[in-house]
């Protein structure tokens, strides 16, 4: 992948979580917003745009600008609010928020009707990377008091991170597995050393022996890392 086209992964990334963060949005619809647009509608237009073997299908993809990857971010969160909120944004909403948001084009209410039409995707979270940590934390607070002190808002830092990179979000393809070790990773950083003991839990196990295979040991009941 070209540098410049890594740069602008990462810029969509952070302009989707800021357009996210503006509107109080909550982190499902952050993350399936991200997985519609991230894993599913971006990599195909790309692939068009890196063959250039034919034209684009709409002229919303034609020229392929920032700004107008933008425009089908905003869809993207529009698609999944109307997914996970009782109260989906309306479509004047949502250009108002474009309009403070994309500074390099105007986009009309016709225009956001027409890229939602473009996208053409369903969009679940059963298998949602962001579902199954979720699901996890509480499974891990239900079997441990130590659970308490795990930090979430730091296991979706990480999410947010691994998408900047596309060789790193491709991890988001395995989502229990990587579910899994977010939550492993965040709780060695955030909890304190001399709390360090994890139950010993199925999905748990083998990512501390993978992170730490010369630090994680076993007693009875729990995992613990080495000093």
């Amino acid at each position: 992948m070209s540098t410049e086209i890594a740069h602008l992964r990462r810029r969509l990334v952070e302009f989707t979580i800021q357009c996210t963060t503006h509107l109080e949005l909550p982190p499902i619809v952050k993350y399936s917003a991200l997985s519609l647009f991230f894993d599913r509608f971006r990599p195909s237009v790309v692939s068009r745009f890196l063959q250039k073997k034919k034209k684009a299908e709409h002229w919303l993809l034609q020229p392929l600008t920032e700004s107008n990857l933008q425009l089908f971010v905003l869809v993207s969160i529009w698609i999944s609010c109307k997914m996970h909120r009782s109260r989906g944004l309306s479509v004047q909403s949502l250009k108002s928020l474009g309009d403070k948001m994309i500074t390099e084009q105007l986009f009309t209410v016709r225009d956001f009707m027409e890229a939602k039409q473009v996208m053409k995707f369903e969009i679940g979270t059963l298998n949602m990377a962001y579902t199954l940590l979720d699901d996890l934390f509480i499974h891990f607070k239900e079997v441990a008091k130590v659970g308490e002190l795990l930090n979430f808002e730091a296991c979706m830092d990480m999410m947010d991170l691994l998408y900047e990179k596309e060789e790193t979000s491709v991890l988001y393809h395995s989502s229990t597995s990587l579910a899994a070790s977010i939550l492993v990773s965040s709780y060695i950083i955030t909890v304190p050393k001399q709390q360090c003991e994890f139950p010993i839990l199925p999905w748990g196990k083998a990512f501390f022996f993978l992170l730490f295979p010369s630090k994680a040991f076993i007693d009875d009941r729990f995992i613990f890392i080495k000093s």
